[in-house]
């Protein structure tokens, strides 16, 4: 019974092809918005904490200013660091496990005849170790040329590809100002960040390099402070905290001239942002869905007005009330059911378009994709029940005088 009734149901969707697919447009675009808007913002979510992690997974940022302030805020008045502060977080902090040095300036940078705007910082090796860079070519600063502020420096894969080209750029020479600075290394590709900025767009010198020729003073813009596996970095950020006002001399109820980015908290609020916005939209789109039940309902109704009699001669005939409203049920159920397919295919095509043109990954998810086709299969039951009970109840004789 069940069969012939799928079988007759499909006879009557194609008998009216184009009317059945004007009817489920609406639970298609629900479907494939709800599965394109997830996927993409799950996407987002892991290219948010993939960028995150790729700046230290456990990773503490300590830079001088209020807290208030926030991460690309400016020091203001607050004395800066020195070589001496990063030194006592290494050897006095147990929790911690590299700290690095680190001051930055945006400066044009010039390669024979070519030149491009890059940041040039002042570092050393331990900024690699922190930050998980690695050496793709070449290798990194030797201890002498550290500690006597050698004129060498390290590319990012953007300025070696912007200045060289294909060409080998180690042992070659850039200009910086008035310091000409020999290649030693490239940097491994770090790609484009969450935040729209290029991870490999940079230049590493000597930190005695850059406060010499560059900056002019002892100054240490920020630390990154990498912590030791196990140790939550709440702990970690706490130690940090109580030293750094030993050492600035912050007295008791005194407020700290000095902040602590904790790079988990900053990924778990942007993770939370990105999921929050998910939801909103799926929401949204969702609401399509239920406008595609109203449709599905209406054209229903209009189709037991257009079989009217056909319904009294099958009640004439034998058939009972239960068989006329699994018919006119499975027809609505058939309709949602393949606007359901429809929508999860078009919606993965959507998701891939979408995430190729983020640059995220495309990452569905089963689960949303069984929950969308499972609505939509409801909606053609809860919008479909109606319709088929009306059919199921008319008089046999009234049904067949219709017109």
């Amino acid at each position: 019974m069940l069969w012939e009734a799928i079988r007759l149901a499909f006879q009557t969707i194609l008998r009216n092809a184009l009317r059945s697919f004007l009817t489920v447009l609406g639970v298609v675009i629900g479907v494939a918005a709800v599965i394109a808007m997830v996927t993409v913002g799950q996407g987002s979510t892991a290219k948010v904490a993939a960028d995150v992690g790729a700046l230290g997974a456990n990773l503490l940022i300590v830079r001088p200013g209020q807290p208030q302030q926030g991460p690309g805020a400016s020091a203001g008045t607050a004395p800066a660091f020195s070589l001496r502060d990063v030194d006592a977080l290494a050897t006095q902090v147990a929790s911690v496990r590299v700290a690095a040095p680190a001051s930055s300036r945006q400066m044009t940078v010039i390669a024979g005849a070519l030149n491009r705007s890059s940041t040039v910082t002042g570092t050393d090796n331990r900024y690699l170790d922190a930050r998980g860079i690695a050496v793709a070519q070449g290798r990194a600063f030797h201890e002498s040329e550290v500690r006597t502020g050698a004129a060498t420096c390290l590319l990012g894969q953007t300025v070696r590809r912007e200045l060289f080209g294909a060409g080998d750029p180690i042992g070659q020479t850039l200009r910086l100002k008035s310091l000409a600075c020999r290649v030693i290394g490239v940097a491994g590709e770090l790609g484009a960040s969450s935040f729209g900025t290029d991870q490999d767009d940079f230049i590493l010198i000597p930190i005695r390099a850059f406060q010499r020729r560059i900056s002019g003073d002892a100054d240490v813009s920020l630390i990154y402070a990498g912590i030791r596996d196990g140790v939550p970095t709440e702990a970690a950020k706490g130690e940090i905290e109580r030293l750094m006002r030993e050492r600035r001399r912050i007295g008791p109820g005194e407020e700290d001239d000095f902040n602590v980015f904790d790079m988990k908290q900053i990924a778990s609020v942007l993770t939370g942002i990105t999921g929050v916005l998910t939801g909103l939209l799926s929401a949204v789109a969702g609401i399509s869905l239920l406008v595609g039940g109203i449709g599905i309902m209406n054209i229903m109704l209009v189709s037991v007005t257009e079989r009217t009699r056909e319904i009294g001669v099958r009640l004439a005939i034998g058939a009972t009330e239960g068989q006329v409203l699994t018919q006119f049920l499975v027809e609505a159920i058939v309709l949602s059911g393949l606007g359901g397919l429809i929508g999860v295919a078009l919606g993965l095509a959507l998701g891939a378009a979408g995430a190729a043109a983020l640059s995220v990954p495309f990452l569905p998810d089963p689960a949303i994709m069984l929950l969308a086709f499972g609505f939509s299969a409801a909606v053609g039951v809860v919008f479909g029940y109606f319709p088929a009970r009306r059919a199921a109840r008319m008089n046999p004789i009234d049904a067949l005088r219709h017109q």
